[in-house]
């Protein structure tokens, strides 16, 4: 299976958009602002919470990523003048982390004055590893002028462990996720039972020393032990929520949380890169390759 994957994976590029469309919109929201809310105000009537995330990452020029912090600054707006439960997702390449980094920084205070302004949360996307420090560093600096703000921690990394207890004396917000990145075995596990206890550790750790944790998997093991635990250990609802992504098929599993009471939150895609982002996305991870061809041949 996986030199089928890898196959597939290198003839991703000789496909043209009209043909990776239809599996990649199962996933986004669309290309347009209108396309993205209009989907958090369907899954708000049905008692969901969501972010939205405009797609699209390393931004090679101040003009763009200028342009990519107006629209989020936008987005706020938005979210606060039609009433949605929705905040904010943002990768810090995407305003220029990596080609900029002071500018970088610069429009991530910009979208912190927005966050605070419109009293909303600002979640900063964790990339792959080369931008881990960066992303702690600035997040950091954030939370010292703006309490809602919050960064995401990947569970097959190594450093993780470490990494929350960093941030943990702040009362963090933070996104726990396995990792999608490709990452070596120095610094990342492999072994999915490895990832899943260290997911595990994480969410537990953090709960228990006064985090407000974002539980973000599709893993329903990970969903049913964690579900177990904060039951058993009593935890407050007010402290975590649970997270996936927009569109992956999880049967009835997120309507039976929130009948459980608890808050579940729907990770929206959207924006005109979806193809570039796609393609990434399939190269980053080939097992996904597996996972559009089943669903194309159910289609």
């Amino acid at each position: 299976m996986g030199l089928l994957n890898s196959s597939l994976t290198a003839l991703l590029p000789l496909f043209p958009e009209r043909a990776v469309r239809p599996f990649a919109m199962r996933y986004v929201a669309g290309e347009t602002e209108g396309d993205a809310f209009g989907i958090v105000h369907e899954l708000n009537q049905s008692g969901f919470s969501a972010t939205v995330d405009i797609l699209g990452e390393h931004s090679e020029s101040a003009e763009e990523a200028g342009e990519i912090t107006d629209s989020y600054i936008r987005l706020y707006e938005i979210i606060e003048d039609s009433s949605l439960d929705c905040n904010i997702s943002v990768k810090l390449t995407h305003l220029g982390l990596g080609h900029d980094d002071a500018l970088a920084k610069e429009n991530l205070f910009r979208l912190l004055e927005m966050a605070e302004r419109r009293q909303n949360f600002l979640r900063i996307d964790m990339e792959n590893s080369p931008y881990t420090d960066a992303t702690l560093d600035l997040y950091e600096q954030c939370k010292m002028k703006y309490p809602s703000v919050g960064p995401v921690l990947q569970a097959y990394l190594k450093r993780s462990g470490d990494d929350l207890q960093r941030v943990l004396p702040g009362s963090p917000n933070v996104r726990i996720c396995k990792g999608i990145y490709r990452e070596p075995e120095s610094i990342a596990l492999q072994d999915l039972g490895e990832i899943r206890d260290s997911f595990i550790n994480l969410v537990q750790t953090g709960l228990s020393g006064g985090a407000y944790i974002g539980i973000a998997t599709h893993d329903t093991y990970l969903i049913d032990t964690l579900e177990t635990w904060i039951s058993n250990r009593q935890i407050e609802r007010t402290r975590y929520e649970f997270q996936v992504l927009y569109g992956v098929p999880m049967g009835d599993r997120l309507e039976r949380l929130l009948d459980g009471g608890h808050k579940v939150r729907i990770y929206i895609p959207f924006g005109a890169e979806w193809y570039a982002y796609a393609m990434r996305r399939f190269k980053e991870n080939p097992k996904i390759i597996s996972y559009i061809m089943g669903n194309w041949f159910k289609a």
